[in-house]
């Protein structure tokens, strides 16, 4: 990774200054071969972030869904107002927390979260304030049913105005708890620009743009079940996952 190398750093609390109250989010999936590249085009106009030293960030998710998927299934049928819940370790900062993330029917995405022990990791549904939470900020309260789990490793970047933050994961691979069905799609890299909306083009959007990388939505939590639950309804992730069969080939 000598290109992060010679990218200025930037710690967790500088980063607080990106400030997005208006955001456009953009997802866009490329060949990890093309990282090196892409970050030597925009070397001099972000920060990379870093703790302790290290810009790459490990994370391990564990998602939960209804016996029959119902929240998969919705995000599936397109259906504007739906959420994710899921428990993650970030472990490069030794924190774990249990997270829903809602979008409504305007697209916009809320994430509401509270800590909880890492040792609590893998019996969540388990722990009282756990079960408080999902009955307050659900319909789900005692349905939910351990399902889809990840890891990766992330890239964090911002634009040296301090108005845009990128993501990039790498190395994503799924193990389904229902199933026992791994997938790995680690030759994957999923980017994520966020920034203000009526933004211009900015530097990492123009490199991707010239790289030939389009944008393209991706949600880890569907594209990981749809790999590893042949039960799942997927008809309308066939697209993706063809593209994606094609890089990881």
């Amino acid at each position: 990774m000598s290109v992060l190398e010679q990218m200025a750093p930037i710690g967790l609390e500088d980063m607080k200054a990106v400030r997005l109250m208006n955001r456009m989010d953009q997802k866009y999936m490329a060949p990890a071969s093309l990282l090196e590249e892409l970050l030597a085009r925009i070397t001099e106009d972000y920060y990379v972030q870093h703790i302790d030293g290290n810009p790459l960030a490990p994370y391990h998710t564990l998602y939960f869904d209804t016996e029959d998927l119902a929240m998969y299934t919705m995000h599936h049928n397109q259906k504007l107002t739906r959420q994710k819940l899921r428990v993650r370790r970030y472990r490069s900062t030794d924190t774990t927390f249990f997270e829903i993330k809602n979008k409504d029917n305007k697209k916009k995405t809320r994430k509401v979260r509270i800590p909880v022990s890492p040792d609590d990791f893998n019996h969540v549904l388990d722990v009282p304030e756990v079960r408080e939470f999902v009955e307050k900020n659900t319909v789900y309260g005692g349905r939910l049913h351990e399902c889809l789990e990840n890891t990766f490793e992330r890239i964090t970047l911002v634009d040296k105005g301090m108005s845009e933050r990128i993501t990039i994961d790498r190395g994503i691979r799924f193990h389904n708890r229902a199933t026992g069905l791994d997938s790995d799609i680690s030759p994957l890299l999923v980017i994520e620009v966020k920034h203000e909306v009526g933004a211009p083009m900015s530097d990492i959007e123009r490199a991707l743009h010239d790289l030939h990388i389009l944008p393209r939505r991706m949600s880890k939590y569907c594209i990981g079940t749809a790999l590893t639950n042949p039960s799942a309804k997927h008809n309308r992730f066939k697209e993706k996952l063809l593209y994606i069969n094609k890089i990881i080939s």
